[in-house]
């Protein structure tokens, strides 16, 4: 794994870009080897590389992450309605 801290978009124009949302993309380097970058219009461009492997790594860690930033969300919601039933 590499970390940029400046990444020159110009330095991309022969990547494939793999997809995309909101200020992220990530890019397929080489046969192995992936680049997820942060596109903010106001800042400079920055990513990492991540091997195959560490895709697949990173991925799981990300699908935990998602599922504890839901129980969060979830509750809230729960909370919020609990609240207004009793209210009225």
């Amino acid at each position: 794994m590499e970390l940029f801290k400046t990444l020159d978009p110009s330095s991309l124009a022969g990547a494939t870009c793999l997809a995309e949302s909101g200020e992220f993309a990530l890019y397929s380097r080489d046969r192995d080897s992936y680049l997820l970058v942060q596109k903010h219009q106001g800042t400079p461009w920055e990513g990492i590389s991540i091997s195959g492997d560490g895709v697949f790594r990173i991925g799981g860690l990300l699908v935990e992450a998602m599922r504890h930033l839901y129980r969060d969300v979830a509750s809230d919601v729960h909370l919020i309605r609990h609240e207004k039933r009793t209210a009225t």
